[in-house]
């Protein structure tokens, strides 16, 4: 999938431009298989398949000129389950020169859940009786998701991400799935924190909406159980409308915090694997004195910067123990801690039980 950044493009002009490329496609092994034009937000996205990004580039450099600003490769699956289709609409109008225009945005809203760690709920409850929670809680948010319309994008087990065209429905789904879970006591064992955000397909990530969904999870990471976070974007969007939200939950970022929060987590990614990064190289790092990063890293996540490093290592851990098989002294330093005693130490305080033991339960 390609972007285009058009100023001023009508979708005539790039059904045109769809014809000419479709046109070109064969010298160039492609197939083109649609597009999404955005008037008002002046972005083209077109799905081509084909064999290298260089390709695509070649066919619209030389069908019409309009090379794409960034191409990035996807799966058609993914793309039908964010955006609801991989050809042209059905119901797309042919003009009296045979062109098929339609006016089709690819902008989303992404709902991102996040639940508590099913293997941790394992250790709770039991196999038996974690399994069928977490079972009612997936039926209960998928209730919620049709409902309102949304379009289930991707659950791995601890959460979904689910497309809207709606910023109210989106809201309204969330706040929809967090009363479900206040009304019944055993759906709040699983937990359930809610981000959502807004964006475009194809940006600086090289996965399909990977800003918008980073940043919604980020969103979930800092909520606290229940909570509804969402983007300065998202309320935006929903200012004009009336949603229904007494009672709820929501608390929203204003665009400066985001931009805290994106940085915080990039640094983070960067260098939760280095054991010599400590807070100091994180102050430094985001050119704030001690004081002013605790003072804000405590505001935005209710974490100081040594803990938000720490859970960061402890959740990378995980991760890499559902990777694959490690023993623990390959976990302790895969994810940035100087010593197995101490990263036994922190794992079992944070979780409850010992790493060799989540490592037995995994696999």
């Amino acid at each position: 999938m390609d972007v285009h950044i058009a100023p001023g493009i009508t979708a005539s002009e790039v059904a045109k431009a769809h014809q000419m490329d479709i046109l070109a496609q064969e010298a160039h092994c492609c197939k083109c298989m649609t597009y999404w034009i955005d008037e008002k937000r002046e972005t083209v996205f077109c799905l081509i398949e084909a064999p290298r990004k260089e390709d695509v580039v070649e066919l619209h450099r030389d069908s019409h000129g309009l090379v794409p600003n960034r191409v990035i490769e996807v799966d058609t699956g993914l793309v039908e389950s964010f955006l609801g289709r991989i050809f042209d609409p059905s119901d797309a109008q042919t003009s009296d020169d045979g062109l098929k225009v339609f006016h089709d945005p690819s902008f989303r809203i992404i709902l991102v859940t996040k639940i508590n760690d099913p293997v941790l709920l394992q250790h709770r409850l039991g196999k038996e009786k974690a399994s069928d929670l977490l079972s009612r809680h997936n039926d209960m948010i998928r209730e919620q998701i049709a409902f309102y319309g949304g379009r289930e994008a991707e659950h791995e087990g601890a959460g979904f991400v689910v497309a809207f065209t709606s910023a109210a429905k989106a809201i309204c789904c969330a706040i929809a799935i967090q009363k479900k879970i206040e009304a019944d006591k055993e759906l709040q064992l699983a937990g359930c924190r809610i981000g959502i955000n807004a964006g475009e397909p194809v940006t600086a990530n090289d996965k399909l909406f990977g800003d918008t969904i980073q940043l919604a999870e980020r969103l979930c990471t800092i909520a606290k159980d229940f909570q509804i976070t969402m983007a300065a974007t998202v309320k935006e969007l929903v200012s004009k409308d009336n949603v229904q939200n007494k009672g709820a939950d929501i608390y929203t970022l204003s665009p400066q915090d985001e931009t805290l929060l994106t940085s915080l987590f990039h640094k983070l990614e960067e260098s939760w694997q280095n054991p010599d990064f400590n807070v100091e190289d994180y102050c430094q790092s985001m050119a704030m004195s001690k004081s002013q990063l605790y003072r804000k890293t405590i505001l935005l996540t209710g974490f100081s910067p040594n803990i938000l490093l720490k859970e960061f290592r402890l959740e990378k851990a995980k991760e890499l123990m559902k990777r694959q098989r490690y023993n623990i002294s390959g976990i302790t330093f895969e994810s940035g801690f100087t010593s197995p005693s101490y990263f036994t130490k922190c794992f079992k305080k944070k979780y409850g039980l010992l790493p060799m033991a989540y490592l037995d339960m995994l696999h």
